[in-house]
């Protein structure tokens, strides 16, 4: 009796909390550093947007490292998330190309613009005189003593103009990008934003040395040949980790963060094709897709109240619960749902379904043999559990084989696809062991069941 009420208090509280989650008041859950919108997250093809096919620019007879491919995923990906872009995807597709989905854009040259941004960093000496930030410089970095021209078309820094350098001046570069080991953003006692970076072993080395014989003196941070920063050595960094100072927001620290942190691709990319979704035909499929999936929904639950009755309604309320509990997970995950995705959702419902009507089954066999209402919901369950095991492993080895073979294949529509049912089937999964039986034995705690037998389909 005991574990009856904890489960109903478990349920109560899953219920109160996804109904609060799914209010539509605009205002993100917090909780310390955790943040989540209340907003369910929209795929390419419900929001439109431009995808993005890269492909490695490398003679063809070159071959790809598959890690490298996965870095340079990873480096994409993160960069452009880092800055709040939270929808934004990358894909390795095949062996030498990427497939990028930048939901709720519509420029594809703002787009090509933000994956050029991602080259070579590097840490150039100023010396006595900086230059601004968004200036064009050349350094000696990967030339030769004949050759001073950039080894890439320069790109501006985000957030800022390109401008040339007056003189043509060759500076000094002091280290790459690749000897950060990590950057973080952090505030001084005295509140100030400051970014806070780690240096590898042969990074730190070289940084000791330089800082310390030119203190006083600036040093650029140097994205694709434009300057992002000039801050002062202020004093000498021995021990492989300092911080660059400035006048600095967290969205501004934020924003230097990242473009230390993914600075540099393993791999050279160039941009093979882009294509524009436009926003009213995704919106147009969502709108079908809600449709469909209402008058599916009544449908169902129409027929599980008219075919079994009181533990008809109660699957009903079952499964309204499982909407509610898998639409929160939705959004603290947070899953980016797509028309693939909304498919994986309505199936794994079905699954939640099967469940429930496996019991109810077995149920009515137990009622028809004699047994009382408690004896034969209990019979009903062990009776039933082997095969909603069996089927729902099943479908979670099915949903592991497609996720692999998207993340493998970049098919982003597999991928959401055997996600979205996944969860499904976890959720149906807690709805039907905890939810339905808890409160078939409530229903039975309030009504006489030799009175009400034909309630129960007997």
């Amino acid at each position: 009796m005991n574990r009856r009420y904890i489960f109903l208090l478990v349920i109560l509280a899953v219920v109160v909390f996804g109904v609060w989650m799914n209010i539509p008041n605009g205002n993100p859950i917090k909780l310390g550093d955790f943040e989540r919108s209340r907003d369910v997250q929209l795929g390419l093809d419900l929001r439109g947007g431009v995808q993005v096919l890269l492909e490695a620019d490398l003679p063809a007879e070159t071959e790809v490292d598959a890690q490298a491919l996965n870095d340079a995923v990873s480096i994409l990906e993160n960069r452009s998330n880092a800055l709040g872009v939270s929808e934004v995807v990358f894909q390795a597709a095949g062996t030498r190309r990427i497939v990028g989905e930048f939901p709720g854009l519509t420029n594809p040259d703002e787009v090509i613009a933000t994956i050029q941004e991602v080259g070579q960093l590097e840490f150039v000496d100023m010396g006595d005189n900086p230059v601004e930030p968004g200036t064009i410089i050349k350094t000696d970095y990967l030339q030769s003593t004949t050759d001073t021209a950039p080894a890439t078309e320069p790109t501006a820094a985000a957030g800022t103009e390109a401008t040339a350098v007056p003189e043509d001046k060759v500076y000094h570069t002091v280290m790459t990008g690749t000897e950060l080991s990590s950057v973080n953003v952090t505030r001084l006692q005295t509140g100030a934003y400051v970014v806070e970076f780690q240096l590898k072993a042969d990074g730190a080395q070289t940084f000791a040395e330089y800082t310390s014989a030119n203190i006083g003196k600036y040093l650029a941070i140097v994205l694709d040949k434009s300057v992002i920063s000039t801050p002062t050595i202020s004093s000498a960094i021995t021990e492989g980790s300092g911080y660059i100072e400035g006048q600095f927001t967290y969205e501004s620290a934020n924003a230097l963060a990242v473009q230390l942190r993914y600075g540099s691709l393993p791999i050279p990319l160039k941009v093979v094709e882009t294509k524009v979704i436009g926003p009213t035909l995704g919106q147009d499929s969502l709108n079908k897709s809600l449709i469909a999936g209402i008058i599916g929904f009544l449908i169902v639950i129409s027929f599980m109240a008219i075919y079994y009755r009181l533990p008809g309604v109660v699957a009903d309320v079952a499964i309204i619960i499982f909407a509610l509990i898998t639409l929160t997970v939705y959004k603290l995950i947070p899953v980016t749902l797509t028309l693939p995705g909304i498919a994986g959702f309505l199936l794994s419902t079905g699954s939640a379904l099967d469940a429930n009507i496996l019991i109810f089954e077995r149920l009515k066999e137990e009622l028809r043999a004699g047994r009382n209402l408690r004896t034969a919901i209990q019979m009903g369950w062990q009776r039933a559990w082997p095969s909603i095991r069996d089927s729902n492993i099943a479908a979670i080895i099915t949903c592991a084989i497609l996720f692999w073979f998207g993340s493998s294949f970049g098919a982003t529509i597999v991928k959401g696809f055997a996600l979205t049912l996944f969860l499904g089937v976890i959720i149906s999964l807690f709805t039907a062991i905890v939810v339905t039986r808890s409160l078939l034995n409530l229903v039975t705690d309030w009504i006489d069941p030799s009175k009400h037998s034909k309630w129960f389909g007997a």
